[in-house]
Order: structure tokens, then C-alpha cells, then sequence
């Protein structure tokens, strides 16, 4: 007989196991909304995982059920997935900055029965309470506010067995925040959460070792936190947990727990360098940033490496676990230029093993990876959607399971992805486009803007021309020559705006990305100077 090897699920839970044998002493730190600063460790949220799913049976919940969390990132919430997750049930991390009615549908479409959340978002909670329809055990992280947590697992047995099974049984539900129409749900399973997450402390994304500290800004609503909490126990990482992203606090907590390692949105880290040139703190031992969500401007990326910080651009999406491309260093890397890194570092990065990408025209014809073709992205893989949950439509794929993405990309010859918008955010000028993003990362390169927006609106020549819209940096002025002055430098002539208008603020989606839909609506009758 030939010789084989061992066989066992790609379960999640064995992610949680290795952790608690191997790294059992490492430190999960949490800051809570009240100021607290609570401290346990891998050991500890294996013990707390394992008391969570007795109490769970013992409310009812079975394998399969749907367990809804509305809480921000602390380690009873992490508890909350792994105990969930290890009694066979569905991990649904609802997105609290969503609209009442989205909310409302979610859980109800989800058909989730039991809600964890964090006191702060109790008001939301009693607000809304009437219109869940299978909801029927609530619980509060927050020792204060009715069924606390820790009442819930205190008279647990710490002994439990993970329920195992196939590992394409579903972990774990993240819906979208489209902004238009209903959220769809995404239904990572084990296979597929365990792929990724084996991926992701790899140095081609986040570079994770047992001496990393992360402190994860991106929410653990937010696409599993782009997969950071099943990555870290693999490696064995150190966690800081945070209820809030003030800059104040995130410079306090990096310092005193020597975070190595974050990752967030633009606008997180937008804010977090206006308060460095204000206060005269620094990044302490920061050494690498993950920035995602939507494209870095290039003045940020700059900021990172004029002070010793690895600058990793990454793509993704709920549908894809959500890591797709990351920015990690190429080859060759150090006969590089400072202006080729940043360069480098600009553009989105490049595909780890499990992710396939291509671009096509609007025909559907594969376009060269030329670095010069601009088409439409499409993805496939292990940890990409293959259908939404519970949606009547057939599969979210196309023709050998192709994946439309939504975003508008060019593939260079080297591998390297570079987005260039989104599908429906590109203004389309003469025939040609014009990139909203490259037009408002260059503008918020230039002194004095702290935000900005492009929309394409009515031309009746050009049909499209693009409207700039930009928030002042609190206390310095800026006009709108100096910022068109700023932009001749950085995009071609015939992509500058056509007007500058000032605004006090820009609207943000629920995952902190310019809310480009309101804003075209909000200036869909915007008539040009230059159109009259």
C-alpha cells in the first residue's frame, strides 16, 4: 500500500487550539468605552470561548444558528466569536453605523437569536428591539446594562468540546454596506476563513510573527477585521483592542504597548497625522501600517516612510474575506528608488496564492496586463463569494467563476494591482475617464486640504467634467489656484477640476469611505461656470 499523509478539517476552532498550547501567555489587551483596560490572553479567551458555548447551548442556540454581536473591538467580542463559532454557530458582526431600516433588516434576514452588544449601543438596541423578529436573548458586554456577559459565563464549565464537521460548514455572515438597496450577506466558512487567515501573517500581507503587537483600527464588524483576529493566533500575536479611534489614544496605546503593527482606512490614519503635527508625538515602535478600504493618498504614504513605516496598500472587499491584493515589498525591493517605493506603495499591491484576478472591457473581453488597459476587476478563489446568503438571485459569479468586483483596475506586467475607481464613481469626460480617486488623493497632497471629493456632473460638451469638492485643514487657508497650482503637477491637464467649492464637511459611508452615491445626488444639478 502507498504511503499518505494525515487528514483533519480546516476548522477554525483549531486556530484558538494552537494558540492556547502555544502561545497561551501572549496578551489580548482591551480598552473599553469607560476607560478600563482589561487584560487577558490567548489562554484566556480560549477559557472564556469554551464557557460561552456552554452558555449558549444552555440558552438554546444550536449548530447553525445565527449569533448577532453590536460591539466595537474588545476581548469579550472576540470571546463572542470564538465561542460561537466553536459550538457550531453563525458569527453575524452587525455594522452599528448603518441605517435603522438596514439594521433592522439584517437581523431579521439573517434570522439571528441572540445579540451581544456594548452598552453604548444599548439606546440603538431598546430603539429597535420591537422590530427583531427572532432575536430572543440579549446580552451587554458592559457589566451595567441588564444581562451582563460575564454574569452569562460565570458559572460555566470551562470544559467543551469544539462540534466539528465538514470544513465548508459556515463560520461566520458579514453583510455588505452597500449603499444602495439592501445589504447582502457574505457566509465566510471554515475552509475558507482558515485559508485566508493562514495567508495573511505571510510578509506578502501583514507580516505577522510572535513578536507582533497589532492594535486593529478597521472594526470587528468590518469584514472579520480584514481576518486579523483568525490570523493573530496563528502566529501568535499580541492584540490591543480599542472601544474608540481617537488619535490621543491610539498614539497612548501604541506607545505604552508597543505596537509594532496597525491597520485601518484612510481616514483614521488622515486624522491620526493631523494630531502627530499637533501634539509633536510620534509612532513609538510602530514599524508597518496596513491601509485599506479605499485608495492612500500619496502625501500619506510619504508621511509613513519619511518615518521608518512600511506603508502596505491593500484591495479587498466583504466578498473576499476581504483580502485580495496587498503591497508587500517586491523583489527588488532595495534597488529601488525613494520615489519608486512610493510609487510602488501607491498602487494596490499584488495577489497572494488563493486569489486570481483579470480585467475585462465592458463586453466582457479580457483585457493585457499591460499596465496601460483600464477594465473592469474580476476575482476568484478559495475565500471569494460564490453566492449571497439566503438571495433568490443564483450565483454572484460569472462565466468559470469570475467575480465582478465593482472596481475599475489596471493589472501591470510585474503583477502589481492598481485601482483606478469605481466602476460607477468614474467621470467620464470626451470619451475618456477621469480617476475620482487619483484626482482626490493628489488633492489631498496639497497644503491646507485636509479632505476632498470628486464628482463628475453635467457637461454639456464634455458630458461629464469633474466637480472638487474640498474641506479646509482647521486653521490654515487654502484657494482654489493654489490647489489647481498643486494638482497641474500631478495629474494630466484635462483631468483638473473645473471647479473648487469649499464644504465644511464630506459624508462618509458606514465603513468610513466617501459617500459618493449622496454626494451626486446631493449635485446632479450642479451647473459648470464652464458649461453655461
Amino acid at each position: 500500500m502507498l504511503g499518505g499523509m494525515q487528514d483533519w478539517p480546516l476548522r477554525i476552532m483549531r486556530l484558538l487550539d494552537h494558540a492556547e498550547r502555544e502561545h497561551g501567555s501572549r496578551e489580548i489587551v482591551s480598552h473599553y468605552a469607560a476607560g478600563e483596560r482589561v487584560r487577558s490572553n490567548w489562554a484566556g479567551i480560549a477559557r472564556d470561548a469554551r464557557k460561552l458555548a456552554n452558555a449558549l447551548e444552555r440558552l438554546g442556540i444550536r449548530k447553525g444558528d445565527r449569533v448577532a454581536t453590536l460591539a466595537m473591538n474588545n476581548g469579550r467580542h472576540l470571546v463572542t466569536w470564538y465561542g460561537t463559532i466553536g459550538m457550531g454557530g453563525v458569527l453575524h458582526t452587525i455594522n452599528p453605523r448603518l441605517f435603522d431600516d438596514q439594521l433592522v433588516y439584517i437581523a431579521n434576514h439573517a434570522e439571528d437569536r441572540v445579540l451581544f452588544y456594548d452598552a453604548a449601543f444599548a439606546p440603538l438596541v431598546d430603539r429597535l428591539k420591537a422590530q427583531f423578529k427572532t432575536i430572543e436573548h440579549y446580552v451587554c458586554f458592559d457589566p451595567a446594562e441588564g444581562q451582563g456577559f460575564e454574569d452569562l459565563i460565570a458559572a460555566e464549565s470551562e470544559d467543551y468540546v469544539w462540534v466539528e464537521g465538514n470544513e465548508r460548514e459556515p463560520a461566520m455572515l458579514c453583510y455588505t454596506s452597500g449603499t444602495t438597496g439592501n445589504p447582502k450577506g457574505v457566509l465566510y466558512e471554515h475552509r475558507s476563513t482558515v485559508l485566508h487567515a493562514m495567508t495573511e501573517i505571510s510578509p506578502a500581507i501583514f507580516n505577522l510573527s510572535a513578536s507582533s503587537v497589532c492594535l486593529p483600527i478597521v472594526p470587528m464588524f468590518h469584514a472579520a477585521a480584514w481576518g486579523l483576529p483568525f490570523a493573530a493566533p496563528i502566529a501568535g500575536v499580541k492584540l490591543v483592542f480599542s472601544a474608540d479611534y481617537t488619535p490621543q489614544l491610539m498614539c497612548d496605546l501604541m506607545r505604552e504597548e508597543g505596537v509594532t503593527h496597525s491597520a485601518g482606512v484612510p481616514t483614521v490614519w488622515l486624522a491620526m497625522i493631523s494630531h502627530l503635527e499637533t501634539s509633536g508625538e510620534d509612532l513609538a515602535n510602530l514599524q508597518g501600517v496596513t491601509i485599506g478600504g479605499s485608495a492612500a493618498p500619496r502625501a500619506m504614504i510619504e508621511y509613513f516612510v519619511e518615518r521608518g513605516v512600511m506603508v502596505s496598500h491593500a484591495w479587498g472587499m466583504t466578498e473576499m474575506s476581504p483580502i485580495g491584493t496587498s503591497g508587500a515589498p517586491p523583489w527588488n525591493w532595495e534597488g529601488m528608488s525613494k520615489i519608486e517605493r512610493v510609487d510602488y506603495m501607491c498602487r494596490q499591491g499584488r495577489v497572494p496564492f488563493g486569489v486570481e484576478l483579470r480585467i475585462v472591457d465592458d463586453e466582457g473581453k479580457v483585457l493585457p496586463r499591460d499596465g496601460k488597459a483600464s477594465g473592469r476587476l474580476q476575482a476568484r478563489g478559495p475565500w471569494v463569494i460564490e453566492r449571497y446568503f439566503q438571495d433568490e438571485s443564483g450565483p454572484a459569479t460569472g462565466a468559470e467563476g469570475w467575480f465582478d468586483t465593482g472596481d475599475v483596475a489596471i493589472l501591470h506586467p510585474d503583477g502589481v494591482m492598481q485601482i483606478t475607481d469605481r466602476s460607477k464613481d468614474v467621470i467620464k469626460s470626451g470619451g475618456e475617464w477621469i480617476s475620482s480617486i487619483e484626482l482626490e488623493n493628489a488633492a489631498v497632497g496639497c497644503p491646507g486640504v485636509a479632505e476632498a471629493a470628486a464628482v463628475g456632473v453635467y457637461h454639456p460638451k464634455w458630458d461629464e467634467r469633474p466637480l472638487l469638492l474640498v474641506v479646509k485643514r482647521e486653521g490654515v487657508d487654502v484657494t482654489p489656484e493654489a490647489i489647481l497650482e498643486h494638482l497641474s503637477g500631478c495629474v494630466a491637464r484635462w483631468w483638473l477640476p473645473d471647479e473648487i467649492l469649499f464644504v465644511d464637511s464630506l459624508p462618509h459611508t458606514a465603513t468610513g469611505k466617501l459617500l459618493k452615491t449622496a454626494l451626486r445626488d446631493q449635485y446632479k444639478d450642479y451647473r459648470l461656470a464652464s458649461a453655461a
